[in-house]
């Protein structure tokens, strides 16, 4: 009797079905520092929409890139649509050149682009959360929940200006530290992100006027050359 039972044991084990094996989550902060390769990078694109409360519309278009160096970003270009309008802004270490938009009309004849220091982020209607910067990943990854292929959490600009170097280059004052960024990343199978969705709220003259942007990254870890203009377009005037 003890024999058989042991028999029918053993033939049960052999025709219960292996359960399917679960491949570990990947690690976005990994992932990202296995594309951080000197001369390669990430594309993306953005759409800007703002609601006042009674009106809500799209606000501008964006298109840009980021440059990788031994260390992070190393560079970066950046187009914004608004309109007809059309400004461009490439960052390349510490300088930055300024383009179109209303600067381009204060530029002296011939000339095309402004140089001055680098402020990183150009203003409150770009991303604010840059998923090409280890750090900032590995706070919002912290600050937020996971459930599947998404993070959703919140993030202070003070807390960013304390590990985005794109951020704390920027000239946001500290009257505006509390302002609260709600967030959501979409990850790929290979953990890098390729979409972030923000939302934040700012009162001007009383009003709260509630800006999303949604940008679309592509191309992680692909070769990304980004030049200064060439030196005869450039000035560090203004009429």
């Amino acid at each position: 009797m003890k024999q058989a039972l042991l028999t029918i044991a053993a033939l049960a084990a052999l025709t219960v079905p292996a359960l399917p094996a679960h491949a570990a989550p990947k690690d976005p902060v990994k992932a990202l520092k296995a594309t951080i390769v000197p001369g390669h990078g990430v594309r993306y694109t953005g759409s800007v929409t703002w609601k006042d409360g009674t009106d809500e519309r799209g606000a501008r278009d964006l298109k840009g890139a980021f440059q990788f160096g031994k260390k992070g970003v190393a560079a970066f270009d950046i187009t914004r649509k608004d309109g007809d309008e059309e400004q461009r802004v490439i960052g390349i270490g510490k300088t930055g050149y300024y383009s179109g938009g209303v600067i381009g009309g204060l530029l002296p004849e011939g000339k095309t682009w402004y140089k001055e220091k680098n402020r990183g982020m150009p203003d409150s209607w770009s991303q604010f959360v840059n998923p090409a910067e280890t750090k900032t990943l590995a706070r919002l990854l912290k600050n937020g929940t996971t459930r599947g292929d998404t993070v959703s959490g919140s993030i202070t600009i003070k807390e960013l200006k304390a590990v985005s170097t794109w951020v704390s280059a920027a000239r946001i004052g500290n009257e505006h530290d509390s302002v609260k960024i709600s967030y959501t990343l979409t990850l790929s199978s290979a953990g890098l992100v390729n979409r972030v969705t923000s939302t934040y709220a700012l009162t001007e003259d009383g009003t709260i006027y509630t800006t999303t942007v949604d940008t679309r990254y592509t191309g992680w870890g692909s070769k990304v050359s980004i030049k200064a203009p060439a030196p005869s377009t450039v000035t560090t005037k203004i009429r």
